[in-house]
């Protein structure tokens, strides 16, 4: 019998230093980093939420005290509500803006924990046979049931979603001395790579360790990958990962423009 989605944990890495995104981390933690007026987080656990998951495990680390408020201050950012300053100061929301049906457990995993710990650490919350896990900067239309059923199809400890990277740079096609085509926007490039969007047995945790220097990507993948355990989910759509302040101009631009391709829900 599979465990009902909704009590499936979904886990999203949020501590890392965002180095590469300095511009918009000095002053909040990466996954609170706005995406139209939200931030990234937002998006990724209303992606999660629109196909039924509600269990969400943060493993926080850089400026984890801001993730921490921002949640326990959810209701505030967003509702209408009325004070009376004279009495014992508790809030009368006029709406349900801010009602979520979501459980949000938020999980000090350490600083500069690395990927494969920050999980590890956060282990006595998943108490499933099965959990999600994703990053806290990457975005993308997935289909989540498909990647699940998938998932319980083939029967393995883990499986990652495989994504096309896009270009940074000016693509041509040539023939001969001359280009007949030029993509200035970034487009499609051939292969693969993780998209960050994970489904795994919980016996997956027996190839982790709470060592801060253990990171999934470095040890773990490659040891399933090598015992016949990890399983591949094609996502064809759309996906970007914001890794640069480039990359956060354009989730922002395409948010602008009106239909975001990563926004599931309605």
């Amino acid at each position: 019998m599979t465990t009902p989605v909704a009590e499936i944990p979904v886990v999203i890495l949020c501590g890392g230093l965002g180095t590469r995104l300095r511009e918009a981390t000095e002053t909040v933690p990466k996954p609170l980093v706005d995406v139209g007026g939200k931030p990234i987080l937002w998006h990724i656990m209303k992606t999660y939420s629109h196909f039924g998951f509600r269990r969400f495990v943060l493993a926080l680390g850089y400026r984890s005290f801001d993730i921490k408020e921002y949640f326990l201050r959810y209701r505030e950012h967003l509702s209408d509500f009325t004070l009376c300053l004279s009495d014992d100061h508790e809030p009368i929301f006029h709406d349900k803006n801010g009602d979520e049906d979501w459980e949000i457990s938020c999980i000090e995993t350490g600083l500069l924990t690395g990927t494969g710990g920050r999980i590890s650490r956060v282990r006595q919350h998943l108490d499933k046979d099965i959990f999600m896990m994703t990053y806290g900067d990457g975005i993308g239309n997935v289909d989540l049931d498909a990647l699940l059923e998938r998932h319980y199809a083939e029967g393995r400890i883990g499986t990652v979603t495989a994504v096309h990277p896009t270009s940074r740079y000016g693509e041509m096609r040539v023939e001969g001395a001359q280009i007949v085509e030029f993509n200035e926007k970034p487009q499609m490039v051939q292969g693969l790579v993780s998209g960050g969007f994970f489904a795994f047995q919980r016996e997956m945790l027996n190839y982790l360790s709470d060592d801060e220097g253990l990171f999934l990507e470095q040890g773990p993948l490659g040891k399933l990958a090598a015992d016949g355990q990890l399983s591949v989910f094609p996502h064809e759509g759309f996906w970007m990962g914001m890794d640069t302040f480039r990359d956060y101009t354009e989730l922002n631009s395409l948010w602008s423009a009106g239909n975001p391709p990563w926004k599931v829900w309605a």
